[in-house]
């Protein structure tokens, strides 16, 4: 696929819709923490403090909320990565997208999108299982001098732990979600026979069979994977490194796990865990 881009496009084909991916990957998180934070106040007293419900909740919430806010940039990448012509600027394709269909046109795939906050939701979960099954699993091998060392202290074999947790429940969420990928996709194709989601699938499936709707998986997965290890782990250093040097009731900082809240003050609340920056086109051949 990259070999056959290349031919028939050049090298710089391989970059197309950077700028926007750029653009687009500060706000969303932003936005995302924002929203998750002030929802995860509201459903703190709701539901029981700090609960995985409260947890899901916050993040199905932020979720929405950031793929609504940033829809239009990821729309006008994937519309600069499916160009296989090479004319279009980013100012051109945004106004050639608003002539077509004014600003909701800048939304179209937007309920795939939503469908996608599931991968966000399976992914935060599984994370949280395992990275308390890794957790224990280390105690119960601890030597005693590992028992007398500070609970609160941390070892590059914690933040192992951290990226294999990533690693692991990004795998599982990836694989269980990814047809809203494929789908998200197609429907931003100019010009394109797909209206909705479950329209799309169900035609991807009928044309191409169930495969089609796994097309680009691989690509998928050798990005993510990594990314979101790498993620997971410095989330958890930048939290456990501000806790160490910067300690105080003026340091109101916390992980989303269960056991280890440091305070239940929410004014200083984040995840850094937001996958609406959606991945390079996979999903189709050239």
């Amino acid at each position: 696929m990259q070999t056959l881009i290349i031919e028939k496009e050049g090298p710089k084909a391989l970059f197309k819709g950077l700028g926007p991916n750029i653009v687009g990957v500060a706000p969303s998180r932003a936005i995302y923490f924002c929203a998750y934070s002030q929802s995860k106040k509201t459903f703190n007293e709701i539901f029981p403090l700090e609960s995985p419900v409260v947890h899901i909740c916050s993040a199905a919430t932020a979720g929405f909320v950031a793929c609504t806010a940033t829809n239009p940039v990821w729309f006008v990448k994937t519309r600069l990565q499916l160009d296989q012509n090479r004319t279009q600027s980013v100012s051109e394709t945004i106004r050639r997208i608003y002539r077509q269909a004014g600003i909701l046109g800048f939304y179209k795939g937007i309920s795939a999108s939503y469908m996608g906050i599931s991968e966000t939701v399976i992914h935060f979960v599984i994370y949280e299982a395992a990275k308390k099954r890794l957790q224990q699993w280390s105690k119960s091998g601890e030597t005693l001098a590992d028992s007398e060392r500070n609970p609160d202290e941390k070892t590059t074999r914690d933040f192992v732990q951290f990226m294999v947790a990533g690693a692991f429940s990004k795998t599982v969420a990836s694989v269980i979600a990814y047809p809203h990928e494929v789908a998200r996709t197609r429907l931003r194709e100019e010009g394109s026979k797909y209206r909705h989601f479950w329209q799309t699938l169900q035609l991807v499936c009928k044309e191409e069979g169930w495969r089609g709707i796994y097309r680009g998986l691989g690509t998928q997965l050798i990005r993510q994977i990594p990314n979101t290890a790498i993620m997971m782990s410095t989330y958890e250093a930048t939290v456990y490194l501000l806790n160490k040097y910067l300690p105080g009731p003026e340091v109101r900082v916390k992980t989303y796990s269960n056991e280890n809240i440091v305070n239940h003050d929410d004014s200083y609340d984040v995840m850094l865990y937001a996958d609406c920056g959606e991945s390079p086109e996979q999903h189709r051949d050239a």
